[in-house]
């Protein structure tokens, strides 16, 4: 085979990649975490939904957003893309996980009075579908099955766009008082 060949094959063989980038702004939490422990769990929810209080900053980076909370529930909605792809090119579980913990864990803090908190003690996710970038906005709802003083339970559910369940989880929550 001449050079020239040589050559054209290695140019047919070669992948070409395309990087592509996505930067992540937030808001210093520092404020909204220290006005939590003078309100009720609920009042600090919809604060954030108002826009009085800054989001978490990881809902900027899960690309999440709380869309509603009331008693005993707490709704998200989120934006997958490839930049949470896994290696063979599917949205990771760790994503629809943590959106569904994210989901949980604020269902139960909406049943929580002033100067109590929480965090995940358990959680089990059910992965029913695959999730790509194309499969649109995804909507997280998550509502306590078991409220409580020291553990809490709750389900939630993960749809798309179509409407079909993509997962669902459990999970229990530790509650226990927050500094003042």
């Amino acid at each position: 085979m001449s050079d020239a060949g040589a050559d054209q094959t290695q140019t047919q063989t070669q992948t070409e990649t395309q990087t592509r980038t996505r930067t992540v702004h937030w808001e210093d939490p520092a404020p909204g975490v220290a006005r939590m422990p003078s309100m009720t769990g609920l009042e600090y929810l919809r604060s954030m939904l108002r826009g009085e209080l800054p989001p978490p900053p990881i809902t900027e980076l899960m690309r999440m957003t709380l869309v509603a909370a009331d008693p005993g529930t707490a709704t998200f909605v989120c934006e997958p893309d490839e930049s949470h792809y896994n290696p063979i090119g599917t949205v990771h579980g760790g994503f629809v996980c943590t959106v569904l913990d994210s989901a949980l864990g604020c269902a139960v803090q909406t049943t929580l009075p002033q100067g109590q908190g929480y965090t995940s003690i358990q959680i089990t996710v059910n992965y029913l579908r695959p999730v790509h970038a194309g499969t649109g906005p995804l909507t997280c709802t998550a509502t306590v099955t078991k409220p409580g003083n020291r553990v809490a339970f709750a389900d939630g559910v993960i749809t798309d766009a179509a409407g079909k369940t993509v997962a669902t989880a459990t999970g229990s929550l530790l509650v226990f008082p927050i500094g003042g």
